[in-house]
């Protein structure tokens, strides 16, 4: 069995629990170093987690000889460079969604993928976890029947941190680094979902505006959208509303009953049919990447395929972008 050693590049909150140990987790994975600009963050981390080499240079870690793939877990405007950086020195790179800032840079890194021939994955782990896996049973199984619709709603009131100015501000705020905001950073996600159940959209408009005026970034954003199975849908996305509205649903409508689901609470599964209400619960992994993982190192490894590629990930930031005005 061919062992993967991979290099974290970044190494921040997101690979403490959600990612990072679930890399040593697989048979023939484990994780050979780390990167990060702060030495005394990078040190720390590489001794609580029990990595034998850290270093503050990332082309260092990606020469290293015996790191044969990267984890990219840094903010958005640098996966781009480092994944490049990555392929073109013969080693698989697994990026932290989105997969770029923009939906060019999406395509920068697809095309260095194929002149190379070395595989990029990307982090949407929502698709192998099993509460959507039970998501995509109920719609594919026919029990709403013909779909007609499927709705986005969103809405969280501001963090603490929104409030902050210059350097203490969030990065997620900052769209030169994020891309755009909390909507680049949450609705990835969701875009990702629906076009794993329903296929590619292949129109679509946006409203953003900024209500609260915290921060630069958009916080209020209104859309519509179209799959090219000829499905409509609509979408809100309010990061500064009040407490009373928090709301993390998405709604698919059928001629037969509905579902609503959420993304990040993973409260139970409505199902609405005429046959009655059915509330599902369905747990998920400790480490909630881990399935993802395994999939990719799997793939690594010649033992399956995993389809979630930076090819598959670059629609979501076209519909973003789009959404967004940026073209």
């Amino acid at each position: 069995m061919k062992e993967i050693s991979w290099g974290f590049i970044g190494c921040g909150e997101v690979t403490e629990k959600k990612s990072g140990p679930a890399f040593n987790e697989v048979e023939g994975s484990h994780v050979e170093a780390v990167m990060a600009r702060n030495e005394e963050k990078t040190r720390a981390y590489a001794e609580r987690h029990n990595i034998k080499k850290w270093y503050t240079d990332a082309q260092q870690l990606i020469d290293d000889p015996e790191v044969n793939a990267i984890y990219i877990a840094t903010p958005p405007s640098s996966h781009a460079t480092f994944a490049i950086m990555s392929m073109r020195a013969g080693k698989p790179c697994y990026i932290e969604k989105p997969l770029a800032a923009s939906y060019e840079d999406c395509l920068r890194i697809n095309r260095i993928s194929e002149e190379t021939g070395v595989p990029c994955f990307v982090a949407y782990y929502r698709r192998y976890l099993p509460y959507f896996q039970k998501v995509k049973e109920i719609i594919n199984d026919g029990t709403l029947g013909k779909i007609l619709n499927v709705q986005i709603q969103f809405s969280v009131p501001p963090r603490d941190l929104d409030y902050q100015s210059g350097a203490n501000r969030p990065w997620r705020l900052q769209p030169d680094i994020s891309g755009g905001g909390y909507f680049y950073d949450l609705a990835p996600h969701q875009l990702d979902l629906l076009q794993d159940l329903f296929g590619i959209i292949i129109r679509a408009h946006g409203y953003p505006t900024n209500r609260a005026h915290l921060y630069q970034a958009e916080d209020t954003i209104s859309a519509s959208y179209l799959f090219a199975c000829g499905i409509p849908g609509s979408a809100s996305w309010c990061f500064v509303g009040h407490d009373s509205a928090k709301e993390d649903s998405i709604i698919v409508v059928g001629d037969k009953g509905s579902l609503r689901f959420s993304v990040f609470t993973y409260k139970p599964i409505h199902l609405v049919t005429c046959d009655g209400v059915q509330d599902i619960e369905v747990p998920n992994p400790v480490y909630v990447q881990l399935p993802i993982i395994r999939a990719v190192i799997e793939h690594l490894q010649g033992k399956s395929e995993c389809d979630c590629t930076s090819i598959s990930a670059t629609p979501v930031n076209w519909v973003m972008d789009r959404i967004l005005g940026k073209f």
